[in-house]
């Protein structure tokens, strides 16, 4: 805006030298001047009546470090590529950015630290992360530091179906407060649909920080809008046309695990082994159908499915917008205000935790709305309380440099019965009943930066991946044949049965005739009288496991945690204390050393 003398106090002659030298000033120039100014008008000297101004410069000003140290807990990649595309923005407004996994970061450094950022998911029951472990412990230790000069802010990524939600990016924000540290922005705690909070709260931050050091911050709605993706990503997924859909296992197989290959073809999506496919599925229509006649809705009704004010037939909104097969306790107390029936208030009252834990376990929406009737809710209340479809992740089987513009996948059926009914999994059911070849699915690449190969080709490999855990080995195996690495390979197998349930038994008996896989060991736990998993194979083969181990091996587990990943981990624990003579503790620091060089690494759900 141009200064004149009709909109101004000023002269035609000071306007025009102001005209002339105010387009030339960057912001902090700006800033400057302000400062400079408002000094002026208020450092009167007593008994004068005139103004003397304070020189102002660098040297009398307190300084704001730009210095901004992300550190991020993540398992499968997501806080990982948040806390980088956070770096990245942050560069961008001039600070100095260091983006660290808590595994890397040197905890003694947190007392230099002024300005931390920590974006973190929650594992499993409320844990942290893998790579968040031993950072959690040295904050919550006796050696956790007076962090008085620390200004900081969390982002917590979670899931709001676990009971601990977001539980560890709270447990950080708690403790770094408790320690002495300063909000500089308040936590966001993110469910699955963690895209549009957590450019709210980067936003949010950059505001912060602009001020603190007195840049003049872009205006919060306008800088959230900047930090959504263009290209293909999570948010703007890739319609990938489906080449092959077959099933893995032979016939008189108690399981169905679907080998699906997917085109990429002018997407310009790479990954590499060790990353995972995101997709966004539909819900069965039979399930909707369902839905739909027991709420006696209008399945051709039009309502808004975001805030941006799209609008769908909800037959169509709750086919491929929104999740309606899991119940979470946020999702039954939106629900209570759309419900006449008193029970659901009585279930989510205090004292009632248990049983309300008990209902959610197993059940979907279609139970809810048939067991809390009756419902004065419309139906674009009801839509408007449900969370967005979350996308599902699998391990990525195949090396793009093997199979160039394609991507395969690994997907296990889930069907099983609960209270009374059948029940399937959204994704694995899509691909197994209704995903033919020549239709499109909606997907993204998922980067892990937490499951590679070692950088030195010569370095032994060590896979443990029973089931559809084998996915990211077959994508190893692809990579090691295509690169020629050299180094030793060991692959631990396990499933039901040898005759129908020995996923990729050809390429892996290539593979063993080639030399790119120097051993396999299988473990079928249903062909013998005493169930055989991977780990007594593991146990039987100690000795051989450990001179691998010393001898700089890179050992990764992927598959189910609870159960499978638990007990391998114990396992490794037992061979190094067996073979290695060393009491359990000790055990415990050199998987903990092997943990910090990257040579212990889990991809696990």
């Amino acid at each position: 805006m141009q200064l004149q003398v009709l909109n101004s106090p000023f002269n035609q002659e000071q306007a025009e030298l102001l005209n002339r030298i105010l387009p030339t000033l960057t912001e902090s120039q700006k800033v400057w001047l302000s400062g400079f100014l408002a000094a002026a008008q208020f450092a009167s000297v007593p008994g004068s009546g005139s103004i003397q101004v304070a020189e102002l410069s660098a040297g009398n000003t307190p300084t704001i470090s730009k210095d901004v140290t992300i550190l991020f807990g993540s398992q499968t990649g997501n806080a990982q590529g948040l806390a980088k595309k956070a770096g990245k923005k942050l560069e961008g407004e001039g600070f100095q950015v260091t983006i660290q996994s808590m595994s890397d970061f040197k905890p003694n450094n947190l007392k230099k630290v002024q300005n931390l950022l920590i974006v973190t998911s929650t594992h499993g029951e409320g844990t942290p992360p893998d790579n968040a472990l031993s950072f959690h412990e040295f904050l919550n230790g006796k050696r956790a530091p007076k962090l008085d000069n620390l200004r900081f802010s969390v982002l917590a990524l979670g899931d709001s179906s676990y009971e601990f939600f977001c539980q560890t990016g709270k447990d950080f924000d708690a403790r770094l407060g408790e320690l002495g540290g300063t909000r500089l922005y308040p936590r966001f705690d993110c469910d699955l649909d963690y895209d549009e909070p957590a450019a709210e709260w980067l936003a949010g931050v950059l505001i912060s920080l602009n001020e603190a050091v007195g840049d003049i911050p872009i205006p919060e709605q306008e800088l959230a809008s900047q930090l959504v993706e263009s290209t293909y990503s999570r948010t703007n997924p890739f319609k990938a046309e489906v080449l092959e859909n077959i099933n893995l296992n032979g016939r008189g197989s108690n399981k169905e695990t679907r080998h699906l290959e997917l085109s990429l073809e002018g997407s310009g999506l790479t990954f590499e082994p060790g990353d995972s496919l995101g997709i966004y599925p539909e819900n069965d229509p039979a399930l909707v159908h369902l839905l739909i006649e027991e709420m006696n809705w209008d399945p051709e009704q039009m309502v808004t499915v975001n805030k941006k004010g799209d609008v769908l037939s909800l037959k169509d909104a709750l086919l491929s917008n929104f999740e309606i097969t899991t119940l979470t306790k946020p999702l039954l107390e939106k629900a209570a205000s759309l419900s006449a029936n008193e029970k659901i208030q009585e279930l989510l009252s205090a004292g009632n935790e248990d049983q309300l834990k008990t209902y959610i376990d197993g059940r979907d929406l279609l139970d809810l709305v048939r067991d809390f009737t009756p419902w004065i809710g419309s139906a674009q209340e009801f839509v408007s309380i449900l969370r967005k479809m979350p996308s599902r992740l699998y391990s990525i089987a195949s090396s793009l440099s093997a199979n160039p513009d394609e991507v395969h996948l690994t997907i296990g059926a889930v069907r099983y019965e609960a209270h009374g009914r059948e029940r399937k999994g959204v994704c694995s059911i899509l691909a197994a009943e209704r995903l033919q070849p020549g239709e499109t699915v909606p997907v993204y690449i998922q980067h892990n930066e937490n499951f590679k190969l070692p950088k030195n080709a010569d370095a032994p490999i060590i896979m443990v991946g029973p089931g559809t855990g084998a996915a990211p080995f077959r994508s190893f195996m692809q990579e090691r044949e295509e690169t020629g690495a050299t180094g030793k390979s060991w692959m631990f197998f396990g499933d039901q049965h040898f005759v129908t349930d020995f996923l990729y038994q050809t390429e892996w008996q290539k593979w063993l005739e080639n030399g790119v896989l120097t051993k396999m060991d299988v473990a079928f736990s249903r062909d013998t009288d005493q169930k055989v998993y991977v780990q007594h194979r593991m146990l039987e083969q100690s000795q051989e496991v450990f001179k691998w181990l010393q001898e700089g091996a890179h050992l990764y587990i992927c598959g189910d945690e609870k159960h499978m990943a638990h007990d391998v981990h114990n396992t490794l624990l037992e061979i190094i204390e067996k073979e290695g003579g060393l009491g359990r503790e000790k055990a415990e620091d050199y998987l903990a050393e092997m943990q910090q060089q990257k040579r212990y690494q889990r991809d696990v759900y």
